[in-house]
Order: structure tokens, then sequence, then C-alpha cells
């Protein structure tokens, strides 16, 4: 089956239930694909959206690491994407493909990535951007040598991995933290202590409500529409305190990370 054909549905109804914001990267390999479904969407006066009304995002290849690349991987992903900006654009991992852990250039690099993103954003092309899979360490030093705050940092969050230095300082800085792998890529969904906090209730919802309340941005993927409408619903639903509480506390426990580990990037 095509990309188009497994995405369009999909996307279709997101839009459809009130979705918003988009979220790609180079590295999913669907910019184009995404492109394509959401020119036709806006042709389509039934879905009632333009560009306008869609909150845009995509990444940095760990391969388009520096200022030159990376200047060009953002104009080459908005023409794959047919759009004159993107709403956001995120250096998706700090390291650089083929270097080792270890390496100073990825330092060098991932400033020279960010450098390119503060000209990008000055000249129109990105209207925000940010950070993803980034460390304290790695955001400390950030901000003391960049010149735009980052205005957004993503990054693997949620009960089994809840990265309190990253949560502190991205508060202390007013950036606006947004977590992904809410579900722990399907596993929290079977977890027990997880299950424990949401007896009868529908386990990814309640997974995604805690973050919201927490004040953090989501982005749940899924391939299926149904699945897709019954988060959607996480708006019109609320934790008390005792379940906030509750889930907070089990990565306390037993803490996990379930996707990509940037600790020992230099």
């Amino acid at each position: 089956m095509k990309t188009e054909d497994v995405l369009k549905p999909v996307v279709e109804q997101a839009i459809r239930d009130g979705y918003r914001l988009i979220d790609s990267a180079t590295v999913y390999r669907n910019e184009q694909v995404l492109g394509n479904i959401l020119k036709q969407i806006f042709d389509d006066p039934s879905f009632g959206v333009q560009r306008h009304d869609l909150f845009i995002t995509s990444k940095l290849s760990p391969q388009n690491q520096g200022y030159d690349a990376c200047y060009k991987a953002v104009n080459d992903s908005l023409e794959r994407f047919g759009l004159d900006y993107f709403d956001l654009y995120l250096i998706h991992w700090p390291g650089t493909a083929k270097k080792k852990l270890s390496d100073p250039v990825n330092q060098e690099n991932r400033m020279g990535s960010y450098r390119a993103l503060e000209t990008l954003y000055r000249e129109g092309k990105v209207r925000h951007i940010g950070v993803s899979n980034y460390t304290a360490r790695h955001l400390e030093y950030l901000l003391d040598h960049c010149e735009i705050k980052p205005h957004v940092h993503q990054f693997e969050l949620h009960p089994r991995l809840v990265q309190q230095d990253i949560l502190t300082l991205c508060d202390k800085h007013q950036i606006q933290i947004q977590a992904y792998s809410s579900l722990g890529e399907g596993k929290l969904l079977t977890d027990e202590d997880v299950l424990n906090v949401v007896k009868q209730r529908d386990t990814a919802q309640v997974l995604l409500r805690w973050a919201i309340q927490h004040g953090w941005a989501v982005i749940p993927k899924s391939s299926s529409p149904d699945r897709v409408s019954s988060n959607a619903k996480i708006i019109s639903i609320e934790l008390s305190d005792e379940d906030i509480a509750n889930l907070d506390n089990i990565h306390t426990v037993k803490p996990e990370r379930f996707c990509w580990d940037p600790t020992d990037v230099y």
C-alpha cells in the first residue's frame, strides 16, 4: 500500500475532528505526500480549512547538521511540502549522522544548524524554531549561545519517563514543552501501573489528557482514523488530582525510555 493511501484517510479524519497541528520530519519521508494531501484538503470546501488554519511542523535530519546543510534542508522541505513557510521547525536530534556520540563536532554542528534556523526565522520561512531530543545539558548550552530562544522543545515524555531537569529548564525559559511517545510506543497501553489508574476508561485518552493537564502539547500518531477520532475526545475529559498524582508517581518506581536516548551525545 502506498504511503498516501495510508496517510490520506487519517489526515482527512484528523482535520474533520478538529486537529490543526501536522507534525512531520525529513526522516519520516512523508513531506511530499503530506503536502499533496493538504493541497487536496485546501481545495475541498467541505473541510473548511486553508493553510493559515494549520500549524505545520517539520524537523531536521541528523544527516543535515551544520549551517549550510540545515539552511538548504529547510528550503528543500518547504519545496516538498509545497509551502512558503513552516509554523515550526525543529532540530530533530542533537547529534550528527555517522559521527560518534562523543565527537565534539556534534555540538559545533547543531549550533550551526540553530544559527541557520535563526536566519530562516528572520527571513519568515519558519515562524517558530526549536529542538527535539535535547538533554538539559544540550539545552543549557544552546540558551547560553543563541540569539533567539527556542520556542519549543519536543522530547519523550510519559508517565514512565518524566525528565524533570528538562521540564524545569523549559518552564524557566518559557519554552513550550511538546511530548512525543505519549503512549510509550504502545507499551503503556498494557502497563499494569497505568491500567491501575485508568480503570474502565480509554487508556490512550487518559495518557494524553495527563500531559495536557500538565500544560504540555501532545502529538499522538496513529494509522487508524477511528483512533484519531477517539484521541480527539481528550478535550472533553478531565482527570482528577488523584489521577494526575498517581500517574506522576509511576516513573519514580520504574523509569523507562522507549525511544532515542541522547544522553551520551556530546
